[in-house]
């Protein structure tokens, strides 16, 4: 997809991707994929979101305020507003997970922290995240070696697979790689706070969720979080 992608943008004759991205970047996407995928295996949804987003969080407000970034009074306001929102949310679904699940979703939450914030001045956000994802193949292949007596293949997994990677990260990580340079470290976190939101709403309109007013609050105090942050005044 990235393939593609890149040559709409650069024309045929510009086709390679391998002198994009970076080796450490490459790692850091690899570690939160792998991580991710094997700790929501006996993990609830709930429970491996709120891991995860706290451990991108810490890690890119960390990093943040480590380089001079401060929150403004509404603003810590507004963090912790949409931090709650958080909780509420997910507060249905939680259950205690297993000591080995937790630590690997801390584990992809702060990869993905690194991987967002090495997103800084990175270049072209397209060509770098194709030699990003170019570089985590071979990482994919050797971590399947040793995982191929657990393959089970059927049409419906190829088929989400697909959509996962082609559109879900392949485009995604591409448009988030446009946006973070624009934004501190401490915002950029803060931001992606309203991916459980999108998700509760693409439940609701694409396989029939219901609407209630628990959900309706605690997306209002996230998305109302967020825009206290982001919405400073100079």
């Amino acid at each position: 997809m990235l393939w593609w992608v890149v040559r709409l943008k650069s024309g045929p004759a510009s086709t390679a991707t391998a002198g994009s991205g970076n080796w450490l970047s490459a790692g850091a996407l690899f570690v939160y994929a792998a991580a991710f995928s094997f700790a929501y295996v006996s993990m609830s949804a709930a429970t491996g979101a709120l891991l995860l987003f706290g451990a991108v969080q810490a890690t890119m407000i960390g990093y943040g305020v480590w380089r001079g970034e401060r929150f403004r009074k509404w603003q810590l306001v507004g963090l912790a507003l949409a931090l709650a929102g958080l909780v509420a949310l997910m507060l249905p679904g939680l259950a205690a997970p297993s000591l080995p699940s937790s630590l690997s979703m801390v584990s992809a939450g702060v990869a993905w922290g690194v991987y967002s914030l090495r997103g800084k001045g990175a270049g072209d956000p397209t060509r770098v995240t194709a030699g990003n994802f170019l570089r985590t193949v071979p990482m994919a292949l050797l971590l399947s070696l040793f995982m191929v007596n657990h393959l089970s293949l059927d049409l419906a997994g190829l088929g989400l697979a697909v959509l996962s990677g082609a559109l879900a990260s392949a485009l995604g990580y591409a448009i988030w790689y446009q946006a973070v340079p624009a934004l501190k470290a401490t915002h950029a976190a803060t931001v992606q706070l309203s991916v459980p939101v999108l998700a509760a709403l693409g439940g609701i309109v694409f396989i029939g969720e219901a609407v209630t007013l628990p959900m309706v609050l605690a997306s209002g105090a996230i998305l109302g979080g967020i825009a206290l942050v982001i919405l400073e005044k100079k």
